[in-house]
């Protein structure tokens, strides 16, 4: 049995995209699915000045160890005006201090959905394009537009999305 961990980047209790990473976690076969949720991740705003006071904190060294401990990352991320929430980059700031490669090319499928037409592609191809730095191995990737007219837990109702979301997910298992 694989562990992945189901990540929404954002610390909306309403999130869709925590909605959308653990539906499409839960399709991955022989896997049990950790859900890492932002609003159980708090952290204080990072700074440099605050890591020399206090160090790192827990619940980054808690992801950290999650990441660890993993097979697989389904990740996905919510988008604030073209860039990722400042709940994710926030994480991400702290727990690149712990290592920089925090994600340690761990097989990625990466998402992003959003209420309107284009499904968040802006923040989906930046942090596409920088999760290499960060030790990011990212297998594949999808973008659900329309979050509401497309999203049922029983399967997107767009049977080419559908389609083309199966075989990501597939890409993504057999990485694992």
């Amino acid at each position: 049995m694989k562990n992945i961990v189901a990540i929404g980047a954002s610390n909306s209790s309403k999130s869709i995209n925590k909605t959308l990473a653990i539906y499409v976690a839960k399709k991955v076969k022989n896997a049990h699915v950790q859900i890492a949720d932002l609003n159980e991740l708090e952290l204080p705003l990072f700074s440099p000045d605050l890591e020399i006071r206090n160090g790192i904190p827990e619940n980054a060294q808690l992801f950290r160890q999650l990441i660890t401990h993993s097979d697989g990352i389904v990740l996905s991320l919510a988008e604030h005006n073209g860039m990722p929430t400042a709940a994710f980059k926030n994480l991400s700031d702290w727990t690149s201090r712990i290592d920089k490669d925090f994600w340690q090319k761990k097989p990625m499928l990466l998402l992003a959905t959003s209420p309107g037409g284009r499904g968040a592609m802006s923040v989906l191809n930046t942090i596409k394009t920088l999760m290499p730095h960060f030790g990011g191995n990212v297998i594949a990737d999808f973008s659900l537009p329309r979050f509401h007219q497309n999203f049922t837990q029983e399967g997107l109702k767009d049977q080419v999305l559908n389609a083309d979301l199966n075989k990501k997910i597939e890409l993504f298992q057999q990485a694992l």
